[in-house]
């Protein structure tokens, strides 16, 4: 016999979590119900445990809240505009330097110019990876 288990989101099993709790069903015995349903990697014994606590405690909730912290990504379009406007004025900066300038992070700065912008150094200063012919170089000395 082939065991068949929902999928879920995290939020809908919390919901699933407030509502027995709030049948003052035991934490251990949520687990339980959950792992029938949802399969043994749905969530942690203690994990419900603590969200049991969290609903006791006062939190209606079932999303997650906000947080403090870095932003995943700081590379948005106008921070990728400032990088290219300040690149293209003065194609010889240095990685750092641009960073300083924009304040942001190194990381970030390398990402724009290397993987949004497509630009590489070379002798020193930012050229484009993608070359077009010149029509004024004839090849010939």
């Amino acid at each position: 016999m082939e065991n068949q288990y929902l999928s879920s989101t995290k939020e809908e099993v919390r919901a699933v979590i407030r509502f027995f709790n709030f049948q003052n069903v035991s934490p251990t015995e949520i687990h339980r119900k959950l792992t029938e349903v949802y399969g043994p990697h749905v969530m942690s014994r203690k994990s419900v445990s603590v969200w049991c606590t969290k609903f006791n405690s006062g939190r209606e909730s079932v999303e997650d809240e906000a947080r403090n912290g870095r932003p995943i990504s700081t590379s948005t379009a106008e921070t990728i505009e400032a990088v290219e406007k300040l690149l293209r004025s003065d194609r010889r900066l240095k990685i750092r330097e641009m960073a300083t300038q924009l304040d942001l992070p190194k990381t970030t700065v390398h990402e724009i110019v290397h993987e949004k912008l497509n630009f590489r150094k070379v002798c020193s200063r930012w050229v484009p990876k993608m070359l077009t012919p010149d029509p004024t170089f004839s090849g010939k000395d």
